[in-house]
């Protein structure tokens, strides 16, 4: 499977970040000892710039791909908390730059920090946690790979789940189709019946009534034939 950009770019924007602290740190060591710092300056604020534009990238990215439906709202929620540490990470490291006095290691510390927040009355005091601490970047990179791992697996798991019960969805709607098909064919079967016992009945009704009115006719012939036979019968005297 192609590698998503998204962690691409974010894991590159990672790394100018972590060059970023170091070359701050480097720029104060020189500072310290008197030395010309000016190049390291300029090279702090080519990072910083081009850690900015790798920022505004991962959100036109993020917004494009939550506004496509590429990833689901949970996914999209997960990759902006990573991008909020990030943005974090830029103001505590450009207030690092313009502070010539900031200690190296705490800058560090605070950007590792998840309780750096923007308005923190003293960001540098921020404590490096447990979980991060004495690692290096490679390191804390591929602690934070384990985790997105782990958390793909329960995304792709819960889409498992959910094309399982889209499938039986289908399946008990097929079922349904089927049922409502027999239900119609009992339907046309039953009007075709009730049509024909409604024929029946005309044709038995019409048979009562000739059968009535032949009965009649042999009625006044048998009437006439007894008043011709009386009429004619010789009478004695």
């Amino acid at each position: 499977m192609a590698p998503d950009p998204w962690f691409s770019t974010y894991d590159s924007t990672c790394q100018i970040a972590q060059e970023i602290a170091e070359k701050i740190q480097q720029r104060n060591q020189y500072e310290r000892r008197g030395e010309n710092t000016s190049k390291l300056t300029v090279t702090i604020r080519t990072l910083l710039q081009n850690l900015k534009e790798k920022i505004a990238l991962l959100k036109d990215l993020l917004l494009r791909s939550v506004s496509t439906h590429q990833i689901t709202q949970l996914e999209g929620d997960r990759r902006q908390n990573l991008l909020d540490d990030l943005v974090t990470r830029e103001r505590l490291l450009l207030a690092s730059f313009k502070n010539e006095g900031a200690e190296p290691d705490l800058i560090r510390s605070s950007l590792m920090s998840e309780e750096a927040k923007r308005g923190a009355p003293n960001p540098w005091l921020f404590e490096e946690p447990e979980e991060t601490r004495g690692l290096g970047f490679d390191a804390i990179r591929q602690q934070q790979q384990k985790i997105i791992q782990e958390q793909d697996a329960g995304l792709d798991a819960l889409s498992s789940i959910i094309s399982r019960q889209k499938q039986m969805g289908q399946e008990i709607g097929n079922e349904l189709d089927e049922q409502n098909e027999i239900i119609d064919d009992l339907a046309n079967l039953v009007e075709n019946t009730d049509e024909k016992l409604r024929t029946e009945t005309r044709r038995v009704t019409l048979v009562d009534r000739k059968s009535t009115s032949c009965g009649m006719i042999m009625v006044i012939l048998l009437l006439l034939v007894a008043i011709v036979v009386v009429a004619v019968w010789p009478t004695n005297g």
